[in-house]
C-alpha cells in the first residue's frame, strides 16, 4: 500500500507461534497463533494497523481531532484514543448504551487517556451515521477540525493495515498455512486480509468468525470494504464466494457471552496462556474449536488463529470466571 501515508503505532511484525498444547488438546490439526494482540499500542490489538493509515490521512487533512464511535467495551475506541494522544488529536468518543456506574475495561482506558465520550443509543446504521455527523459538528463548532472514523476503523483506509499484514504474515509463514481463522464484526479485517491474499502464492482460505451479524450481512459488509480499500490501489477486489464467513457462535448478540466462548477462553489460557476476550477474540476460539471437532479442518492442515486483542474487556465480564 505504498500509495497511501502511514504512521508508525505498531510494534511490528508481530509474532506467529506455535500452540502445541493447544493443538493436543484438540486432537489436531496444526494451530499457530498470530499475536496482533502484541501491537503495543495501550495494550495492543488489530487496530493499530488500521490507526496507522487513519491517523496519517487524518494528519494529512490537517484534522486536529478524531471523532468515531463503538460499543462500551469498544477496543477500536481505547486504541483510537490511544493514537491520538502519540499524535497530538484530541480523541472524541461516541459510545452506545447507557452510562454505566462504574468503569471497567476499555472504558475504563478511555477515561486514563481522557477521551470525551458521549453515550448515545443507536438503532441501525442510519442512525449511526447521524450521531457520528452531529458530534463532528459540535467538535467543530468547538474550534476543531475533526477526522470522522466509521466503527472499527473499518473503510478502505483502514483495511490498507490488513493488506499490510497479510503480506507480513506470508513472509513469516513461508506459505505453510491452509487457513486463517479471525473474529469479523465491522468487516476491517477480514477484508484487509483476504485482500492481501489474492493473487500471493501458499495464500491461506481466510475465514471470519462473525461476533455480532449473520453470514449474509457480514459478507455483504466486507466485501464493501474490500472493494473500497482495492480501489484506492487499484487493486482487483475479491469475489463474494472468497469471503467464508461462520456466523454460528455469535449467540444471543454481540458482546453476549456464550458457554462456548467461556469455555475457549479457558482452554487457551489453560493449554497456552494466551488470554482472549468474550466480545470478539473469545468467540473466534469457540468457532475454531467447534470446527476442529466437527471435521472442517483435516488432521493434517495447518491453521493460524489472528489474535486480535481486546483483553482489557476481560475485566467487565468477571461474574463468568469468579
Amino acid at each position: 500500500m505504498a500509495g497511501l501515508p502511514r504512521v508508525n503505532l505498531a510494534h511490528l511484525p508481530t509474532p506467529l507461534e506455535e500452540a502445541p498444547r493447544l493443538s493436543k488438546a484438540l486432537g489436531g490439526p496444526r494451530i499457530l497463533v498470530k499475536r496482533d494482540d502484541q501491537t503495543g499500542l495501550a495494550t495492543g490489538g488489530n487496530k493499530a494497523r488500521k490507526l496507522e493509515y487513519l491517523m496519517a490521512d487524518a494528519l494529512a487533512q490537517g484534522c486536529t481531532a478524531a471523532v468515531t464511535v463503538g460499543d462500551l467495551q469498544s477496543n477500536h475506541c481505547r486504541m483510537t484514543a490511544a493514537a491520538c494522544r502519540r499524535l497530538g488529536l484530541e480523541p472524541y468518543l461516541l459510545l452506545t448504551g447507557p452510562r454505566p456506574p462504574s468503569l471497567d475495561g476499555n472504558l475504563l482506558l478511555d477515561a486514563v487517556l481522557g477521551a470525551v465520550i458521549h453515550y448515545v443509543t443507536l438503532t441501525d446504521q442510519a442512525d449511526e451515521e447521524h450521531e457520528l455527523a452531529a458530534l463532528a459538528d459540535r467538535v467543530r463548532a468547538a474550534g476543531h477540525r475533526p477526522y470522522v472514523i466509521p466503527m472499527g476503523g473499518s473503510g478502505g483506509v483502514g483495511a490498507a493495515g490488513y493488506v499490510t499484514a497479510m503480506r507480513e504474515f506470508l513472509s513469516q509463514s513461508a506459505g505453510g498455512v491452509d487457513h486463517v481463522v479471525v473474529a469479523s464484526a465491522s468487516g476491517g479485517t477480514q477484508a484487509g486480509l483476504v485482500l492481501g491474499a489474492r493473487g500471493q502464492p501458499g495464500a491461506p482460505r481466510v475465514h471470519g468468525i462473525s461476533a455480532s451479524r449473520s453470514r449474509e450481512v457480514l459478507v455483504d459488509r466486507v466485501m464493501r470494504v474490500a472493494v473500497a480499500a482495492a480501489g484506492l490501489q487499484g487493486l482487483e477486489p475479491p469475489a463474494p464466494e472468497e469471503i467464508a464467513v461462520h456466523d454460528e457462535y455469535v449467540g444471543p448478540g454481540y458482546a453476549v457471552m456464550t458457554d462456548a466462548c467461556r469455555e475457549a477462553i479457558l482452554l487457551a489460557a489453560r493449554t497456552e496462556g494466551l488470554l482472549l476476550d468474550p466480545v470478539y477474540t473469545g468467540k473466534a476460539m469457540a468457532g475454531l474449536v467447534d470446527l476442529i471437532r466437527r471435521g472442517y479442518f483435516r488432521p493434517g492442515d495447518t491453521v493460524v488463529f489472528w489474535h486480535t486483542g481486546g483483553v482489557p474487556a476481560l475485566q467487565a465480564y468477571r461474574e463468568w470466571f469468579a
